[in-house]
């Protein structure tokens, strides 16, 4: 698996373009994945490496500017949607979280400020999809982990989806 950042809708940019204060500017990625600039209306940016996107820009720049030199800087990170890691169901806070390399299960939970009181945590799910498309269901016992045991801890990947269900009445 490729591990280079890519960038995604909602990404904040820092575009630098040597010799040109003019052009060289911060912008969001929009949520439709593209960015505009001085002299280049639209470039999409969304699924790009940022040194992908620099090359990019320095090639439709280069109509305009002799021998332009880019710089890309991720500087707000969202990441694109499959780089993502959803919580959902009785969190404090569910929500999406852009992926980091070594996030883990504990991670997450810190994150969305752990689990309400209807949670039912030891019952939570953790659904992951395969690069061929197939779906896994692991069980997790988030209530433990948040209690202190730390060998409920597990790693996360890109994509992955954590499902905390309410308890029963």
């Amino acid at each position: 698996m490729d591990s280079s950042y890519r960038i995604g809708p909602g990404d904040g940019l820092r575009i630098y373009v040597r010799d040109n204060p003019d052009l060289s500017l911060s912008v969001p990625v929009r949520p439709d994945g593209d960015i505009s600039i001085p002299l280049v209306e639209r470039m999409p940016a969304a699924g790009k490496t940022p040194v992908e996107l620099a090359r990019d820009l320095e090639s439709s720049l280069s109509q305009y500017v002799r021998d332009p030199l880019v710089t890309v800087i991720v500087t707000s990170f969202v990441g694109t949607y499959s780089d993502q890691v959803r919580i959902l169901g009785e969190a404090a806070r569910p929500q999406s979280i852009p992926y980091s390399k070594g996030m883990s299960v504990l991670d997450v939970m810190i994150k969305v400020g752990g689990l309400t009181r209807f949670a039912a945590g030891n019952r939570a799910k953790l659904v992951r999809t395969a690069d061929d498309g197939t779906q896994k269901t692991y069980g997790l016992r988030l209530q433990d982990l948040l209690d202190g045991q730390i060998s409920r801890n597990r790693p996360l990947q890109p994509g992955d989806v954590i499902i905390i269900p309410q308890t029963y009445f």
